[in-house]
């Protein structure tokens, strides 16, 4: 995923530095030699992620990350700062004032790349639920903005898996005081223990006996009401190609031992924070969309909300070079199973369809009925690779498992789906709609149950 960068230092080598690293990972970068300049910057353009020097004349690091955090317009961009302080006290005054990040100077390359990476997916999501936002016409994206600030972090739920009940009684000391801790000895467990649960935050050490951590956090990602629960890794500095990797799949944060009781206070109150206004922005998203844009029967966008949006992302993409994705859907002799088994059966049938398309793709897509037995899928940042991942997980939850819809027996369902891409300046919705079109007829054509992509 690429992304645009704004590093703000007032020392030209360290831009050049850091440039130089960040470009040959294929990433857009400005630079900003001061705060007003960096400021002014991310108010007039688009930036993903900002690299920002503490130490810097008139305007210190501090002092601009309080005033993009304050601002409306720019509070959702992270904010990764880079300094030469190694206080924690240093790391905990810039995570308080909304750092979503921090790095001490100098900075190791695989950290670099793997924080920026996290923070730019971070900023992907953010970015398309604010865009669902404005897509609606009816969410008044400011209001959401302004719940930022008056979300309060304590009283968290939070869960702490730990084979050394010693150190996972001196983590659940120091957040007792503002959270609700839990501890886990046994890590194999940790589904069952999120089950049900309503935990905001996982602290999961990295030295868990006879067990990987990184296993710990994906099964707790394969639960769909702990999909997006905050993860921070306990970890050792031997631990880092492992921490790298981690960040890279998806874990929200990590912390060295020997932990810093403020600085992990401050970790946690961000991700906290995080967790809590992701949630009240989804739940805006959700309660105020009108019925005019939504599907009845699924649950799913409408056509009418689809066109639009397409439009939207679509100028988005090619305004910023970006890839995209689009997938159209079609249940395979669906008309035989309203003509055998009756309009409600194949109501049921729909709505389990979109229930398990829903479950299967990322949070960044967006899913929509296009009309009948028809549904599409818009994927942003997505290339071939990442677009052929996401339908095969669908079509096999389709075709893997048995409808069970009253029938009088299990119906087996496949559905055949086309995919194309973003491919030029030159696309338009509509020629976009007409390629995976194509697409999806000739997997219809050449037995069903399967991915064509147009270009294939």
């Amino acid at each position: 995923m690429t992304a645009r960068v704004l590093i703000v230092d007032d020392i030209p080598t360290n831009v050049r530095l850091l440039e130089a690293r960040l470009t040959a990972e294929y990433y857009e970068v400005v630079s900003a030699a001061s705060g007003p300049q960096a400021i002014d910057i991310a108010n007039n353009s688009d930036v993903d992620i900002v690299l920002l020097d503490v130490m810097m004349p008139d305007m210190d690091g501090f002092e601009v990350c309080q005033r993009l955090k304050a601002n409306p317009k720019t509070q959702h961009i992270p904010v990764l700062m880079i300094t030469a302080l190694d206080q924690p006290s240093d790391r905990v005054k810039g995570l308080e004032v909304g750092a979503d990040d921090f790095l001490t100077k100098p900075v190791d390359d695989m950290q670099l790349m793997a924080r920026v990476k996290s923070l730019v997916r971070l900023k992907s999501l953010t970015d398309e639920l604010r865009a669902r936002a404005m897509t609606g016409q009816q969410i008044a994206i400011e209001d959401a903005m302004r719940a930022m600030d008056k979300i309060n972090t304590t009283g968290g739920s939070i869960l702490i898996i730990d084979t050394d009940q010693r150190h996972a009684e001196r983590i659940q000391g120091y957040l007792t005081l503002e959270h609700d801790v839990d501890i886990l000895n046994q890590p194999a467990d940790a589904v069952f223990q999120v089950t049900g649960a309503q935990y905001e935050l996982a602290l999961v050490a990295m030295a868990l006996d006879d067990f990987d951590p990184l296993r710990v956090c994906s099964q707790i990602r394969t639960l769909e009401h702990t999909r997006n629960l905050p993860i921070i890794l306990l970890s050792e500095d031997a631990d880092k190609p492992k921490v790298v990797r981690a960040l890279d799949l998806g874990v929200n944060d990590f912390i060295s031992r020997p932990v810093e009781r403020n600085e992990l206070a401050a970790r946690v109150r961000t991700q906290i924070r995080r967790h809590r206004y992701a949630l009240e922005l989804r739940q805006s998203v959700n309660n105020t969309m009108a019925l005019a844009v939504t599907d009845d029967m699924t649950g799913l966008y409408n056509r009418r909300y689809f066109d639009r949006h397409l439009g939207v992302m679509l100028s988005k993409a090619q305004s910023q070079d970006r890839d995209m994705a689009l997938m159209i859907l079609d249940i395979d002799h669906f008309k035989a199973v309203n003509d055998t088994y009756g309009h409600d059966i194949g109501d049921a049938v729909l709505k389990e369809f979109a229930t398990r398309l829903k479950r299967n793709i990322r949070g960044v897509d967006l899913a929509c009925r296009f009309g009948g037995e028809e549904f599409v899928v818009l994927m942003p940042d997505t290339d071939y690779g990442q677009a052929e991942l996401v339908a095969e997980r669908v079509r096999q939850s389709i075709a893997e498992r048995s409808f069970e819809v009253n029938a009088g027996r299990p119906l087996s369902v496949t559905v055949s789906a086309g995919v194309t891409l973003n491919e030029s300046d030159a696309d338009t919705p509509e020629t976009l709609i007409k390629r995976a079109d194509v697409a999806l007829y000739r997997a219809k054509r050449e037995g069903r149950n399967r991915v064509v992509f147009d270009a294939a």
